[in-house]
């Protein structure tokens, strides 16, 4: 008989523990208890061992005599000084400074982390000045229902994080916010926390069967204001199913159209942004979404292969804008996995800034441990750790984007 108590979530892969060497799945609350990869141990996984910025020492371990002391006294630990969480520590080592430093009041943390002088800890006393930055920044409702797709040719790029990221960091800021999940691999209603099983009413019902969008429309459950319209896998079917059917290019755009006009007649407050995820094809679905929406969102991996993909992108949407949709408009680039320790990364940055310097946001999105594992949890990182750097990072560009729809 299974332990997990009624509407706990617990991640997808717990099903495996009996095999991973009988050990117990972290709770899906408590982001301290991790385990760590280990290709030395025969069992695969073991405890975190706690590294420099946990232990408080400032030299390396080769540093340090037969006895295991160091020769240097220990310094405060990082992640004490300024609140952040160890594997923050260790995720803020990747992430390069997203754009210049502004004059901004400096919190006492980050005044003594800079004191230090190590590279970790300047890092560290950067993230609490952005976040401070963050705190002072008020966020207002746009003035008028934004509709985004977030669209790349090219999959793995962050399209699903980034959907879900930012819809839930503008949903915590009380924007009222709702997701549209038409990639039939249900990633971003994972992420949300949305049931999506072939029983569930989805998107497909609206698409094909012309079922009320309101009626397949859930609540995130840890985001108050955030609603999702999940996929199922039904989906996959869509493209062939869509080909018969009358205005099939119009579908999506009709069905959001009558739930707008739905919630204005009860009184209930309108949408502030509609985010739709889309599938890494150029298909029914896709279209579906670029004739829908007013303004694309696209997530761009700092790698050489999305540079290709973006081309190829940009010549579909100007596609779509001769013969179905003449409002749309490539409004937000957003550099994602990016890598601050690689030249490869500040190449392919700068690249793209310079093509499209009123596009790219100023945030970028660093690789991060958080990121990757909060999906496994049925969370975005915005709720599952809301300190670390990928939390941060997400917070700022979605604040970004909002500030420019109000300018």
């Amino acid at each position: 008989m299974s332990n997990t108590e009624p509407g706990q979530r617990v991640p997808t892969f717990a099903s495996l523990s009996s095999f991973l060497s009988g050990r117990r799945p972290a709770s899906d609350r408590d982001p301290e208890v991790r385990t760590r990869v280990d290709s030395s141990d025969a069992t695969g996984f073991r405890p975190a061992e706690p590294d420099a910025a946990e232990s408080g020492r400032t030299t390396p371990p080769e540093a340090a005599d037969d006895s295991g002391r160091s020769d240097e006294a220990p310094t405060p630990d990082p992640a004490v000084v300024t609140g952040s969480t160890p594997d923050d520590v260790a995720d803020a080592d990747l992430a390069a400074d997203p754009g210049p430093a502004q004059p901004a009041a400096t919190s006492a943390p980050a005044q003594r982390a800079d004191e230090d002088g190590t590279p970790l800890a300047r890092q560290l006393a950067n993230e609490n000045r952005r976040r401070d930055r963050l705190r002072a920044k008020e966020i207002s409702r746009p003035p008028a229902t934004r509709y985004l797709t977030v669209s790349n040719q090219k999959g793995g790029v962050g399209k699903t994080t980034t959907a879900v990221n930012i819809a839930a960091a503008l949903g915590r800021a009380g924007l009222n916010v709702l997701v549209v999940d038409i990639d039939p691999q249900g990633n971003a209603s994972t992420a949300l926390g949305i049931p999506h099983s072939a029983e569930v009413d989805s998107i497909y019902d609206v698409l094909l069967d012309d079922v009320p969008l309101a009626e397949v429309i859930v609540p995130c459950p840890d985001v108050e204001n955030l609603l999702c319209a999940p996929a199922t896998i039904h989906l996959a079917g869509a493209e062939i199913e869509l080909v018969s059917l009358v205005a099939r290019e119009q579908r999506l755009r009709r069905a959001l159209e009558q739930y707008e006009a739905y919630r204005a007649e009860r009184d209930q407050a309108r949408l502030d942004y509609v985010i739709i995820d889309c599938p890494p094809s150029l298909g029914l679905l896709t279209v579906n979404a670029f004739v829908a929406a007013r303004e694309v969102v696209i997530p761009i991996q700092c790698e050489y292969y999305a540079l290709e993909g973006l081309s190829q992108l940009l010549n579909n949407i100007s596609m779509i804008q001769k013969h179905l949709n003449a409002h749309l408009e490539v409004s937000t680039i957003l550099l994602t996995m990016y890598d601050g320790r690689t030249n490869l990364a500040a190449q392919v940055a700068a690249e793209v800034r310079e093509h499209f310097p009123d596009q790219v946001l100023d945030a970028v999105i660093p690789r991060s441990v958080r990121i990757s594992e909060a999906p496994s949890y049925q969370q975005t990182v915005i709720t599952y750790d809301p300190a670390s750097s990928g939390a941060l990072s997400y917070q700022e560009a979605a604040t970004e984007m909002n500030e420019r729809a109000s300018a």
